[in-house]
């Protein structure tokens, strides 16, 4: 059985374009997967037929959530933001909430599944650490401590890792059922999961650039929750 995963595209509204950065594609091919990219469009009825279609999804990367949607004004500092994206993703992250659908959220996607069961975002990262870095996609920029005992720790069979970063919003609060499974040394979450879903990750990084074996590890877990949902 091939094993259908939904990757949520981006969307440039100034220039009425969707897109999706290859490398998500690749990772999800390499592991054995089949990448199907999903466009968020101003139709509810879209979201049952994405959930009727795929196996399980990738949340990808993108631009800053509006933080209305977990209560607070903007800030200075806060981003862009795509309304249409916003309330789509939410819309299906809330759906796969209450199935057991295996889920993985990278960079902009962690932050939206803690959105989704009910978590904050810090707006801006403005001082201390920096979480963009100045170096090639693919390059390692900081190290993460993997918390003992969680749902990451055993798919990287690690307490450590190294990852790029490419943020200046970040997890404040993980959620309604979820923990922080990663922080990086400043004390910033860097990754989050459920306590009770079968594969509900969370992802600060970009591990579809980094090519390691830690990254490649985590797409085929993906894979495999699926074939244990079955």
């Amino acid at each position: 059985m091939k094993v259908i995963i939904g990757i949520s595209a981006n969307h440039n509204a100034a220039e009425s374009l969707y897109c999706l950065r290859e490398a998500y594609v690749v990772s999800v091919r390499e592991a054995g997967g089949v990448p199907l990219i999903l466009p968020a469009l101003d139709d509810v009825t879209l979201v049952d037929k994405y959930l009727d279609i795929c196996d399980a999804f990738i949340l990808s990367g993108g631009g800053d959530i509006d933080p209305f949607y977990w209560g607070e004004v903007p800030e200075t500092g806060l981003g862009e933001i795509n309304p249409l994206r916003d309330s789509f993703e939410l819309m299906l992250a809330r759906r796969l909430l209450l199935q057991n659908t295996p889920v993985l959220g990278i960079c902009r996607g962690c932050q939206l599944l803690s959105v989704a069961a009910g978590g904050k975002l810090v707006q801006d990262l403005a001082t201390g650490m920096s979480h963009e870095q100045n170096a090639p996609r693919p390059y390692p920029f900081h190290d993460i401590l993997i918390y003992k005992e969680t749902m990451l720790a055993r798919i990287l069979d690690s307490h450590e890792a190294r990852v790029n970063s490419f943020h200046h919003q970040a997890v404040r609060e993980a959620g309604v059922g979820m923990r922080v499974s990663a922080r990086a040394p400043d004390g910033t979450i860097e990754a989050i999961e459920s306590m009770d879903k079968n594969f509900w990750l969370g992802v600060q990084w970009h591990p579809e650039f980094l090519r390691d074996e830690y990254s490649r590890r985590l797409f085929r877990a993906l894979i495999e929750a699926v074939y244990m949902t079955k």
